[in-house]
């Protein structure tokens, strides 16, 4: 494919690259930065995903295959689903097994709460 349609896809591309870059670096300083296991754990799954999601997007339209771009679609769609999901539930067990919030943290919602006492 030549002419401006090609231009149009490699900047689309170009921006999806980008943006996917930033995201996924919003992450990384995230899971440096914040104080506790929570926040940490916060930053990775939701910056993560959309800069995992928007790379894998941009991948699959650089291909310029209608099956490759579905495929790519699917695996963001997967990440969307599944990533906050496995978040929650890691989050919920480690307040379960005892790690604590920082003290920067103004409330404990978890505490004290139906789902933390043994059945």
């Amino acid at each position: 494919m030549a002419g401006p349609a090609a231009t149009v896809i490699t900047l689309c591309v170009a921006f999806l690259l980008v943006a996917g870059s930033v995201f996924s670096l919003l992450a990384a300083v995230g899971l440096l930065r914040f104080p506790d296991l929570y926040t940490r754990m916060h930053a990775a799954s939701k910056a993560g995903t959309i800069g995992s999601g928007l790379l894998l997007f941009a991948a699959g339209l650089h291909a310029m295959e209608a099956a490759i771009l579905f495929r790519a679609i699917a695996g963001f769609v997967f990440f969307l689903l599944t990533a906050p999901i496995s978040a929650h539930l890691l989050a919920k067990a480690a307040h379960r097994a005892g790690h604590r919030l920082t003290k920067l943290s103004v409330v404990d919602q978890l505490h004290g709460s139906i789902d933390d006492r043994d059945d």
